[in-house]
């Protein structure tokens, strides 16, 4: 018999290390609401916006003539429920149209909602998020509602959010507080609204980026005595963590899948629809052969791109090389280049220095897990002119008439991996975690990835008893160790039941 895969789990694990999210300085006064759309100081935020790398070029609100605040707006859904602050709740049923869309590109989150709604493993949860608010988030959210939980979402980029999925989800029952283009001090006040409610206390976290965690540790500490654990896309850790968290943005198949070959395509459609651009003949340099690069520079060569790679990476420098890619520093290729593609998850690897001896006309996006990889706070400057060109782009002029084009990042998110996290950590028997951060079990990932495999009418081979014997393997998996890793020094640990093991690295790695 097949084993729950909300059942997996481990019985001993290693503790020794204990890695902490590390945040950056953030004001804690909401009440006071500014005049005018600020911008957020935040790693997870620039001055620019921010997307899913499947979501919609040109959101339906941005032609809006109402500047009104949602704050100031009293808005009620078909039922009478006015338990959310969004931009427009009118905009429902275009939004409904975009999460029916997002549905049919996301075959693994709804065969799991297919097989788990009838068991309801998630019947109690009480589950908290900060995520990107789009459709492909909503989607999400409807599955952990299928499966039992009760969620309450605000947006973890000030930038990103869809407002019609936004209606949508709204007009469906789900308290979001989130618009695109709230000043930091929105953000705050919508974390807030998420958190601060009378008779409803969370008992899960879902956090992309670490700030919603962040406001209830300082706000509302007390509140981590019900809280189970947290599900977050980790990047820094330190310090000291009072639940377990589960790290799910260096599970496997994230890497392997979304970051390798979503990637590959994200990065095409994303220039294509912000830019216009043709690829064929253009010279582009990557910053970062892991993952995300890797996809990114496969997709550029098939293009007709002339493309370059910078690394520190010994390894990953390497296999760059052996691709057929030319491996340079960034200062040598910087004045010819057309495109800049940063893919670390670093902070400034495009400095001012980089920006200024750029050619005119050169595009520069990025595709790594965080936006600091850009210094665009060194572009805000009196000399400079900025000019919204469209959704997502905005054009820096230089006083010598020279501009680039600086675009929103493209990323994509790990919702079945999400869903699978939280419902790992939710039936958790007592002690199973510790107060430490864990990898999605070897196993559960293992599961991601099948329930992609009927999309392509794939058929996998079963080992024999005999060769599962042979290789010391379950004949159902895993199929690869707890220390085999697809990437290396990754934030967390992958326990095994046999063995306690701590995963080896905890500092960032040099490529996604």
């Amino acid at each position: 018999m097949k084993p729950n895969p909300w059942e997996w789990g481990v019985t001993s694990f290693g503790s020794s290390c204990r890695p902490q999210i590390q945040f950056a300085d953030q004001k804690q006064e909401f009440n006071k609401r500014p005049s005018k759309i600020g911008r957020r100081s935040l790693s997870r935020s620039i001055s620019q916006s921010s997307t899913d790398s499947y979501s919609s070029a040109a959101s339906y609100t941005d032609s809006s003539d109402d500047e009104t605040s949602p704050r100031d707006k009293q808005q009620k859904n078909s039922k009478g429920n006015g338990d959310f602050c969004i931009k427009n709740i009118k905009q429902a049923d275009f939004g409904r149209r975009e999460i029916e869309i997002a549905e049919q590109e996301m075959p693994a989150l709804m065969a799991l909602r297919k097989r788990a709604q009838g068991e309801k493993p998630l019947a109690g949860a009480k589950v908290v998020g900060c995520t990107h608010i789009t459709a492909q988030t909503a989607v999400l959210m409807e599955t952990l509602s299928a499966l039992g939980a009760q969620c309450r979402w605000a947006a973890c980029n000030i930038y990103s959010t869809q407002n019609e999925v936004a209606a949508a989800l709204a007009e469906g029952g789900f308290s979001v507080f989130a618009w695109k283009g709230e000043s930091e001090d929105d953000f705050w006040w919508c974390i807030d609204r998420c958190v601060n409610v009378e008779g409803w206390q969370p008992n899960m976290i879902l956090d992309d980026g670490g700030d919603l965690t962040h406001w209830i540790y300082k706000k509302y500490p007390n509140m981590f005595k019900k809280i189970k654990g947290i599900v977050e896309e980790i990047r820094e850790c330190s310090g000291k963590l009072s639940v377990p968290a589960m790290n799910v943005n260096d599970s496997v198949t994230k890497q392997k899948f979304d970051n390798l070959y979503c990637c590959r395509e994200s990065i095409l459609d994303g220039l294509k629809r912000t830019t216009d651009v043709m690829f064929g003949g253009k010279q582009v340099v990557v910053c970062g052969y892991g993952e995300v690069g890797k996809g990114c520079c496969a997709a550029l060569k098939a293009m007709g791109s002339i493309v370059y790679v910078t690394e520190i990476d010994p390894i990953c420098a390497l296999q760059a090389c052996m691709d057929g890619f030319r491996l340079v520093k960034l200062n040598e290729v910087i004045r010819q280049v057309d495109i800049v593609i940063t893919c670390t998850g670093n902070k400034n690897v495009v400095v001012r220095e980089n920006l200024d001896r750029m050619k005119n006309g050169c595009i520069v996006c990025n595709m790594g897990h965080s936006n600091t990889e850009i210094d665009v706070a060194s572009l805000r400057t009196p000399e400079l002119t900025w000019e919204r060109v469209r959704s997502q782009v905005d054009h820096v002029i230089w006083p010598d008439g020279k501009r680039i084009v600086l675009l929103a990042e493209v990323h994509t998110h790990t919702h079945t991996h999400c869903a699978l996290a939280l419902i790992e950590l939710y039936n958790a028997p007592e002690g199973r975690y510790k107060q430490d951060v864990y990898l999605l079990p070897k196993k559960m990932d293992e599961y991601v990835a099948s329930l992609h495999l009927p999309t392509f009418d794939a058929h996998l081979t079963e080992l024999s008893d005999e060769q599962a014997k042979y290789l010391g393997l379950n004949k159902n998996g895993p199929f690869k160790p707890n220390y085999y890793r697809y990437v290396k020094n990754k934030v967390g640990h992958q326990p095994s039941p046999s063995k306690p093991r701590v995963h080896p690295g905890f500092s960032r790695q040099p490529g996604l």
